[in-house]
């Protein structure tokens, strides 16, 4: 699951945001990207929820970036879009809250967890800017 729709679509519009001099409105970035406009104001509403980008109201409003793009990471972005940390498996970040409550036994787990660990720090270490440019 590492990556959706919605971690495609926000990592594009910010993209499209930081290139720009003024604020953008979703009706711009939806017709601009070909994105459906009621997806993508959802995943704008939840980049501002999360602080990633300022959101301006009335005729000239739209959203800018809530601080230069080489502070914002790949991993504020992808779990403020997806609404949690994206996980390449589904599996539980701890062997006593898996799902199938079988963590304690399983032999794979130890592997999939440092894998996802280091998937983590590398969208962490990758800023907006290392992707639009």
């Amino acid at each position: 699951m590492l990556l959706t729709k919605k971690s495609e679509y926000a990592l594009l519009s910010l993209i499209s945001i930081a290139k720009s001099d003024e604020p953008k409105n979703v009706d711009v970035l939806s017709r601009d990207l070909n994105i459906s406009k009621s997806f993508l104001a959802k995943i704008m509403q939840n980049l501002a929820k999360n602080n990633i980008v300022k959101s301006y109201k009335g005729v000239n409003g739209g959203f800018s970036l809530n601080k230069p793009y080489d502070e914002i990471t790949i991993l504020e972005i992808t779990t403020a879009a997806e609404e949690r940390i994206p996980s390449v498996f589904e599996c539980s970040p701890s062997v006593h809250s898996c799902p199938s409550d079988l963590g304690s036994c399983c032999t794979i787990w130890p592997l999939l967890n440092n894998l996802q660990a280091k998937i983590n720090l590398f969208l962490e270490d990758l800023t907006l800017k290392d992707i639009a440019e």
